[in-house]
């Protein structure tokens, strides 16, 4: 099941699935992101967000991304990619609630040379994303 019901004011169930128009893809954006984009660290990730002007309004765009450099294995790459999809995929409600002052564009890059624990990266993914919203 794909949805789950909580105790929302509004009473919608919230979606907690990841779909493509959710991942950021486009060369153009990544580099506009990467170009224009403000950013803060939360060890072991970092977050880049932009919210352009000239887009058409949406939801928040994610970028997940891990160095090859601290990683060589593709396998410890994949990994930690998928703890933090996970990870984004179930708190993302904290941005959702406030799209005025979420991001439009967000890269979440893992940077810590050591593989961190699920539940580190989630802690601090949930802090990263509280920051967007107290803003």
């Amino acid at each position: 099941m794909n949805t789950a019901a909580t105790n929302e004011p509004a009473g919608q169930p919230l979606n907690y699935t990841f779909s493509k128009e959710e991942r950021l893809c486009q060369k153009r954006l990544i580099s506009l992101l990467f170009a224009k984009g403000s950013s803060f660290n939360l060890y072991p990730l970092r977050f880049v967000y932009y919210t352009p002007q000239d887009l058409p309004p949406g939801q928040t765009q994610v970028l997940l991304s891990v160095s090859k450099r601290y990683f060589k294995r593709a396998v410890d790459r994949n990994l930690l990619k998928r703890q933090m999809r996970e990870a984004y995929r179930l708190n993302k409600h904290i941005i959702i609630q406030q799209p005025d002052q979420a991001p439009r564009l967000l890269g979440i890059l893992y940077i810590g040379k050591e593989k961190k624990s699920f539940h580190s990266i989630q802690k601090k993914l949930i802090s990263g994303l509280a920051r967007f919203v107290s803003k």
